[in-house]
C-alpha cells in the first residue's frame, strides 16, 4: 500500500526544491509558499507543488526549439551517453 503525504516539513521542501531550509522559511514569510505554523515547525501541502497546467501552442513550439537547439549542439553526447 502506497501513502501519499499531504504535507511536507521545510526541510523536505528544501530537498524538493534544492534551496536550503532557511530560503523555504523565508519563501513562507513572504507568502511564495504557502504552509501553515505548527509550533515552531511548518507545514507546506504537497498540493501546491503539483501543477495541471496546459501546454499552450505557444509554450510546445518553444520547448520544440530548446530541444532541437539541445540535439544540435549536444546530439553526439547524448549519444555516446545512451550506449553507456
Amino acid at each position: 500500500m502506497t501513502v501519499t503525504k499531504i504535507y511536507l516539513s521545510s526541510k523536505e521542501t528544501a530537498e524538493i526544491l534544492g534551496i536550503s531550509r532557511m530560503s523555504v522559511v523565508r519563501k513562507i514569510k513572504s507568502g511564495e509558499i504557502k504552509a501553515q505554523r505548527i509550533g515552531r515547525n511548518y507545514l507546506i501541502p504537497t498540493e501546491q507543488f503539483i501543477r495541471h497546467e496546459k501546454l499552450t501552442e505557444e509554450k510546445k513550439s518553444e520547448i520544440t526549439k530548446i530541444v532541437e537547439k539541445a540535439i544540435k549542439e549536444y546530439g553526439e553526447t547524448f549519444r555516446l551517453l545512451a550506449d553507456e
